[in-house]
């Protein structure tokens, strides 16, 4: 069995955007819930997330920006931070612990403290730009957890996968002038945020699909394109934006793939990991609306993660 870490705090949960929203506290709930009734909590090495500084957050993003979040931050009451993502009491506390999750990750998988790390934080991150929050996304998490891996530990080369259902606009606008970069990158097209969907840089890799699809079309992409370009970029840790949206059953996005597909998906990423980085892997949670299919695909992502 592989030394596997859940990291997560509690004010995660405290962060809630109002009665309705679909980015809920329940969605981390349904996760923990789902790993205490299978028994996996028991067999991960639980981590609590650290609050990370503004020092850190400031590789991705700008200092106006990160100091307008400082300023707006409600003691009372929501703040629109963007027309559909909004602040509370609890937010700036559980963005910054969302971050410190991911870099916290990197350290310790760094200093083989365990091999791979599932972050069960939110609010979510890979829509967030260097200067704007959109998406239920304040801070890029998986982009700052790079960025550290980079600047801190000196890796010089890393990838990122993203297999939510929506384009992750802000990954790819923190690291499109990077090559040491890779990030790879499935999702509904045309769909929100209906941005960076195309690269000519051979270290963005993107896989439209068309509404409705299953994941055979990544599959296929995976075998002709992926996986030859992430052999070839040779990183030396590997990051996961885990949205699990293109359920089926979620009702945020229009794919239909199955529980199983996550399970073949993070196989595959593990494969590559094995190969190329002694199996070194941050996951982040990111999207997924829908609590059951949420559990049931997060379980399927994270018991590969902690037995291959």
């Amino acid at each position: 069995m592989t030394r596997t870490a859940l990291i997560h705090h509690p004010v995660c949960q405290l962060h809630d955007m109002g009665e309705g929203h679909p980015e809920s506290p329940q969605r981390l709930e349904a996760i923990l819930s789902r790993l205490d009734e299978t028994g996996l909590m028991q067999r991960l090495d639980v981590r609590e997330a650290r609050l990370d500084t503004a020092e850190t957050v400031r590789r991705i993003h700008s200092d106006i920006y990160i100091e307008q979040l400082d300023r707006i931050s409600p003691e009372h009451g929501l703040i629109q931070a963007d027309p559909d993502t909004l602040m509370g009491p609890y937010t700036w506390e559980a963005a910054y612990r969302a971050v410190g999750a991911g870099t916290g990750a990197v350290d310790a998988i760094m200093a083989g403290e365990y091999q791979r790390a599932f972050c069960a934080v939110r609010p979510p991150g890979h829509h967030a730009e260097p200067d704007v929050t959109m998406g239920f996304c304040f801070f890029n998490n998986i982009a700052v957890a790079a960025a550290h891996a980079i600047a801190v530990h000196g890796l010089k080369r890393v990838a990122i996968i993203d297999f939510d259902v929506h384009q992750c606009n802000g990954t790819i606008e923190a690291f499109e002038s990077r090559p040491e970069v890779m990030v790879c990158s499935s999702f509904q097209h045309p769909f929100y945020p209906n941005s960076h969907w195309a690269s000519e840089h051979p270290h963005i890799v993107l896989s439209p699909q068309i509404t409705f699809a299953t994941a055979d079309d990544l599959k296929a992409d995976w075998e002709a394109r992926w996986r030859p370009a992430l052999l070839d970029h040779q990183p030396e840790m590997i990051f996961i934006s885990a949205g699990f949206d293109a359920h089926t059953l979620d009702p945020l996005g229009q794919l239909n793939w199955q529980t199983a597909d996550y399970d073949w998906i993070t196989r595959r990423i593990v494969e590559v990991a094995e190969e190329v980085c002694e199996g070194r892997i941050v996951s982040m949670l990111e999207g997924g609306y829908h609590l059951k299919a949420l559990a049931d695909s997060a379980e399927a992502h994270i018991r590969v993660l902690l037995e291959t």
